[in-house]
């Protein structure tokens, strides 16, 4: 028999709770961003509106849906099942934090203060996340495929991003290697690190290289299976090229970054502590995922 239908809220948590903990106490908390001339009736005003947000999903689920929440600082601990429809309430990054930790599960994203954030993830209000659960229920919601990029280390570990791929130093700094790109040949580098983004992150990291660059062209539609890449700060030398800079990578093709420095990192969506170390002489593959962002928008 198959178990009903499963709702998982994603969320992070809030500004406020966070400086409740720094600071143990609401009078400290307060003394901190007074004097840093902010105000903590803002911040709790935030919280609150992430914690209505949730109650008014949870409240307005049918009483046959069983219901979940996980932080978004334990998401690479949850196990998510085939079944579950999933809910991020917060920001657009959010949805970007929770899509590498599934296969296919559809992600209904809300915005708890419509009009602050971009929305372009996150594009329904509270009160219309139970007609969209609902929609995903009957199979009728109106759902996006979303490409992701991966990382693919030479043993076999890999790793996923909604938005874009660093390649590079941890601390940003040099980084050298040789860079393959397909049918135009390799170069030796040394630079400040590859970024590697799909059309959904289009509009973030990739966005401000290509526009100091003018190469927006490259930039992919928010719902193309394509890629652009971007080489930071490449160094020319007499050992180092610069030609290699930037570019398009459809469906199927990969960059290969072979590396020469005694540690580089691979993380996506910036979250840094969420990576891969690749260490001199390691091959690392950078390219279209199988795997795609089942995103449930406005019909």
């Amino acid at each position: 028999m198959a178990l009903p239908a499963r709702v998982v809220m994603v969320h992070r948590r809030s500004e406020y709770e966070e400086l409740l903990d720094r600071h143990a106490t609401y009078g400290q908390a307060e003394f901190f961003l007074r004097s840093r001339g902010r105000s903590i009736e803002d911040v709790i005003a935030r919280h609150e509106a992430i914690e209505a947000a949730m109650q008014l999903v949870s409240s307005s689920l049918p009483a046959d849906v069983r219901q979940a929440q996980v932080e978004r600082g334990d998401l690479d601990r949850y196990l998510f099942a085939p079944e579950d429809i999933v809910v991020a309430i917060g920001q657009d990054g959010l949805v970007a934090n929770v899509a590498k930790y599934l296969s296919g599960q559809p992600v209904i994203g809300v915005d708890p203060e419509p009009g602050r954030n971009a929305g372009v993830l996150v594009p329904h209000e509270p009160a219309a996340a139970s007609a969209q659960v609902a929609l995903v229920r009957a199979g009728t919601a109106t759902v996006h495929a979303r490409a992701m990029v991966q990382a693919t280390l030479d043993d076999g570990q890999t790793l996923l991003a909604l938005n874009d791929l660093y390649v590079g130093d941890p601390g940003h700094q040099s980084s050298r290697y040789t860079l393959t790109v397909p049918d135009r040949g390799s170069e030796r580098q040394s630079s400040s690190g590859i970024i590697v983004g799909t059309g959904t992150g289009a509009t973030g990291w990739s966005a401000s290289i290509a526009s100091d660059r003018a190469l927006q062209p490259l930039l992919p539609p928010a719902e193309s299976a394509e890629l652009a890449w971007f080489v930071r700060e490449a160094w020319p030398s007499r050992a180092t090229g610069t030609e290699l800079t930037a570019g398009e990578l459809d469906d199927g093709g990969h960059l290969e970054v072979l590396v020469e420095s005694d540690l580089l990192v691979a993380f996506g969506d910036g979250i840094e502590h969420d990576r891969l170390s690749v260490g001199w002489g390691q091959r690392l593959q950078v390219g279209v995922s199988d795997h795609r962002l089942s995103l449930v928008v406005p019909g």
